[in-house]
């Protein structure tokens, strides 16, 4: 929580973080921001493979394996919007090595927990600093690159994002067997020094013209908003959607969410000065088409590979390295198809790409859905696999495109934290539907128990092929 007594010396503090150094060309300093990005992404899939390292290691509850993974995701997606607002005011340069720092000290102290309590505070830590380094990646993209030039760099973006998806279990798997647990957060801290040395250097110091207000009653409205918004739809299977603590229970948080959300955005509405979310924002048809496109993708995906890693393990019989390293290709595939849709995206419509994109991840949910049998050949899914794959690629830097190309400077870093908030809250929202559906498909069996949670990826697909139906059209831009 940021009160007014405490601004000055925040600003302060973040204006004397060092960001001199000689930038260099745009696509050097690219490469410099897919580094991080790579990171932050990594770690949100590499420790599932060291779960059961970690809860023997540490004697950790079941619940504080849950916590494990919890922490880092709640406290990634809370601040999302504010960090954003942040690269607005002190430059996302700024803001970026910042986070950049204090995430890879978080590593070292998660490789160094000494008890489960421990390692999931340094997990919320790398939360908040990936937090930080997320909306500034997309908000560098967007002022280095012209439009005619963005979608080829926003594909190599998206491509580095499917990259860290696909290398997670695979990289984990490996790094544990070598080095136990702690071993895949210390790869984190060469990585992390050699991403803040290339970013210092070749990162242009890009500052606003204008000397944007911070919003303090705006940042604690969001942060209480998405906080209990969050943890409600994570941690609600846990509590088997009832009580918490004492006359606390999961609906009381989401209704405390929902009133602190409506609240903000009034607030937003009625703030004299400069609101933490510029509503003018949605005034962008294309906007909130993308943003709302970006929360269906986020959904589809957190609820796609849940079912999918628990049948692979429990029905077919594959361990945890297996089956990551099952989904390798699709995400592979993914990433090379993101590129050259990033590319493409520049001289042909955004929407179609993103549009084709949805409706071949849905062709391939709905077809794995349906071919799943007890007993099935991984052989035999992997068509369906490679086809979502497709998809995937197909939708990632084209939406990112379209929520961006038409924004004034001003509004970027801003319209980064949202993008980037829709798709966290949806991934959460995803995952928590499945488990619901999972659950509630046990009284069958496990096949017809996975095919009716791939329902509701299937439907969060639609409704992202719906948003793009009401994009305005982009003419491309240049010849690429």
């Amino acid at each position: 929580m940021i009160l007014p007594r405490t601004r000055p010396t925040l600003q302060r503090l973040i204006r004397s973080f060092p960001t001199s150094g000689p930038s260099s060309s745009p696509r050097a300093a690219l490469y410099a921001l897919c580094v991080s990005f790579f990171m932050i992404g990594l770690d949100s899939t590499i420790v599932n493979v060291a779960i059961p390292d970690v809860r023997e290691s540490l004697d950790a509850s079941l619940n504080d394996v849950v916590w494990i993974n919890s922490a880092y995701a709640l406290c990634y997606a809370v601040p999302l919007i504010l960090a954003g607002r942040l690269g607005d005011r002190f430059g996302p340069k700024r803001i970026f090595l910042i986070g950049l720092t204090g995430f890879t000290l978080a590593s070292l102290a998660c490789a160094l927990a000494p008890s489960a309590p421990v390692l999931i505070g340094a997990r919320a830590v790398q939360g908040l600093t990936a937090a930080l380094i997320a909306p500034q990646t997309m908000s560098m993209i967007v002022h280095m690159f012209p439009a005619e030039r963005r979608g080829r760099a926003l594909g190599v973006w998206g491509a580095v994002g499917g990259a860290s998806m696909a290398a997670g279990p695979v990289l984990g798997g490996l790094i544990v067997v070598w080095a136990g647990w702690r071993g895949i957060f210390l790869v984190n801290l060469p990585i992390g020094v050699v991403g803040w040395i290339a970013a210092a250097r070749l990162l242009p110091d890009w500052r606003p013209a204008k000397d944007h207000r911070l919003d303090p009653w705006g940042i604690v409205l969001s942060g209480l908003a998405l906080t209990a918004l969050v943890f409600g739809v994570q941690s609600g299977e846990t509590y088997d959607w009832g009580t918490v603590a004492g006359p606390i229970s999961i609906t009381s948080i989401l209704l405390f969410g929902i009133v602190c959300l409506a609240v903000f955005l009034w607030w937003q509405h009625h703030n004299p000065n400069e609101p933490l979310l510029p509503l003018r924002l949605f005034h962008h048809r294309n906007f909130s088409a993308a943003a709302a496109a970006g929360g269906a993708m986020g959904a589809a995906m957190g609820g796609f590979f849940l079912p999918l890693m628990i049948y692979l393990q429990t029905d077919l019989g594959y361990s945890p390295l297996a089956a990551g390293a099952a989904t390798v290709p699709m995400f592979a595939l993914s990433s090379v198809c993101a590129r050259l849709a990033g590319k493409r995206s520049d001289t042909a419509s955004p929407r179609l790409l993103a549009s084709a994109g949805f409706v071949l991840l849905f062709v391939g949910v709905s077809s794995l859905a349906w071919l799943l049998a007890p007993g099935i050949s991984i052989v035999a899914l992997t068509p369906s696999l490679l086809v979502a794959g497709i998809g995937i690629g197909l939708v990632s830097a084209p939406l990112a495109g379209i929520a961006t190309r038409t924004l004034e400077p001003s509004l970027v870093g801003a319209a980064s934290g949202v993008f980037n908030t829709t798709r966290q809250l949806g991934g959460a929202l995803g995952s928590a539907a499945t488990g619901v559906l999972l659950q509630a498909g046990l009284g069958g069996t496990s096949t017809s128990a996975t095919q009716a949670a791939l329902a509701f990826p299937a439907a969060a697909v639609l409704i992202g092929l719906a948003c793009c139906g009401i994009v305005r059209p982009v003419r491309p831009t240049g010849a690429g």
